[in-house]
């Protein structure tokens, strides 16, 4: 059924569209950033990071503030990016590479199940869609999404530079790369600068007919480096701040960074920013600007807890691999010249895979509801009207590297709740009277948290959802050993090791820098 609001937003889709420029079809230039978490931009809220060009296409389209990752670790979400579809109903349920069932090795509760190792060629992704139309597309940067025969090439793209099946650069952020599908550039060049200089080559070789760009940074991901000259810059502002008592704290299962300050990660925000801002440069001097869309979002939350523990994602709890809004709420914006929104925010709760059904419309494209089935087209809040309620979901049932737990999770209006597959409890939060998640409700709402549970089963059986299973080999002594090896040992060498980024003489472990001559 076609509502009164519906046909308000498609008419003002037609009258926007009428306006871009020479009635072309609209290019769409898509940023992707890794790992990136919703607090490390600083027109999200952040005081120590600088992300001018960044907070850009927020300030020029619109922010959606409810915005969502549909995973807490990378290739679900970016699965969900290419297909429309959730995580589990593609079967890609962790970061590809991860070990699962038996050769899960870790003294956990359950092991993990088995998951799909690549993208699924059944599907239509958003490459092959906006191909299929007539539109030339290009992929620069982290795929990780399936090795050889699952590349980009492989799945819609008519150039891939730089993406193959590493989730991290396999030879650090400066050349010599490492990597099979990026030419090294001459030693010492600057792995985010690279791969913005590619996108923005291929929009000027380009700007004659409708693309799709789809730059996919590797950046914020670990290894953490950065120039010495931008760790100067960031070690300095450090030093004028208040000396926090410390930076860590556990929670519950592993220590979480609770500080802005480290002086390499915010270099790394810092250079990935300035790509983008070549990026929109060109777009701009190409006269390219009132026919492009611009996206920018991360496939999941900052890194507070695991692989270089270099953020906070405060207020929010949590971070990458976890199961709470640190770990999934993302930067979400779309800067579409024909939105009635420019400029505002949006608090209707998101998710990536709207990005698919969303792009399609605003391009003027057909449908395909087969395809995007999990996502639904965010033009009518783009041009000023609402969308129909619903809920939305996640499913993690792996144990990440950064203290996550198995767990499914169901929002529904203001509500949210986490289901644990370890003990099969929930946890119930309302987000706006509680948005950092510390007041459990379902002792409070044990009625509303029995419906939410019965929907979140319902929805896991619609789209065939794996589960983890006991581990015959766990152990409760070694579980309280490990403990309290991570309260006495890991926890202070944390503390030492991070403070030691911010002294005047600190070299990086692996003397990146002098590898050429300082230019790193």
């Amino acid at each position: 059924m076609i509502t009164l609001t519906r046909i308000l937003a498609l008419l003002a889709l037609t009258i926007s569209a009428a306006n871009f420029a020479d009635a072309k079809q609209p290019n769409i230039l898509f940023i992707l950033a890794d790992d990136l978490g919703w607090r490390d931009l600083s027109g999200e809220g952040s005081t120590f990071y600088e992300s001018p060009n960044i907070d850009r296409i927020a300030d020029e389209g619109v922010r959606f503030t409810q915005g969502y990752a549909t995973c807490q670790v990378c290739s679900p979400s970016r699965a969900s990016l290419m297909t429309g579809k959730y995580p589990a109903r593609v079967d890609i349920s962790n970061y590809i590479g991860a070990a699962e069932r038996e050769a899960w090795k870790r003294n956990t509760k359950l092991l993990p199940p088995a998951y799909a190792h690549g993208l699924p060629h059944e599907d239509t992704t958003l490459a092959e869609a906006f191909k299929k139309a007539g539109y030339t597309t290009f992929f620069a940067g982290k795929w990780h999404l399936g090795s050889e025969g699952s590349h980009p090439d492989d799945h819609g793209f008519d150039y891939n530079i730089g993406g193959h099946h590493k989730g991290s650069p396999p030879g650090g952020y400066f050349s010599p790369y490492q990597n099979p599908r990026l030419k090294d550039g001459e030693l010492g060049e600057h792995l985010p600068g690279r791969l913005g200089s590619e996108t923005a080559a291929f929009i000027e070789k380009h700007k004659n007919e409708p693309f799709l760009a789809y730059l996919s940074f590797y950046s914020v991901h670990g290894p953490i480096q950065s120039t010495k000259a931008l760790w100067e810059k960031y070690r300095a502002k450090a030093a004028a701040l208040p000396k926090p008592e410390s930076r860590f704290i556990i929670d519950r299962t592993s220590p979480v960074r609770q500080v802005q300050d480290h002086p390499v990660y915010a270099g790394m925000v810092e250079a990935m920013d300035s790509a983008v801002g070549e990026v929109l440069d060109t777009i701009d001097r190409l006269g390219l600007e009132g026919n492009t869309i611009v996206v920018f979002t991360s496939d999941n939350g900052g890194v507070s807890a695991g692989d270089g523990k270099a953020t906070s994602n405060l207020p929010l709890r949590g971070g990458k691999g976890r199961q709470w809004e640190g770990g999934i709420r993302e930067p979400f914006y779309i800067k579409w010249p024909g939105s009635a929104l420019a400029g505002q925010e949006c608090s209707t709760p998101v998710i990536g895979t709207d990005f698919y059904p969303t792009l399609l419309e605003i391009a003027g494209l057909a449908e395909l509801p087969k395809q995007h089935l999990d996502g639904v087209s965010l033009v009518p809040l783009l041009t000023g009207g609402t969308i129909e309620k619903r809920a939305l979901f996640w499913h993690y049932p792996h144990y990440g590297n950064q203290g996550g737990e198995p767990s499914s999770i169901i929002r529904d209006g203001d509500w949210k709740l986490i289901h644990y597959y370890e003990d099969r409890r929930s946890e119930l939060y309302n987000l706006v009277d509680d948005p950092v998640e510390k007041r459990d409700l379902v002792s409070v709402y044990p009625e509303l948290s029995k419906e939410l549970k019965k929907r979140l089963d319902e929805w896991l059986d619609k789209v065939g959802a794996t589960y983890p299973y006991p581990n015959p080999n766990y152990s409760s002594i070694q579980y309280a050993e490990d403990e309290v090896k991570t309260r006495d040992v890991t926890l202070p060498n944390l503390e030492a090791e991070h403070a030691k980024v911010l002294e005047e003489d600190w070299n990086p472990p692996r003397g990146w820098w002098e590898e050429t001559g300082g230019r790193r």
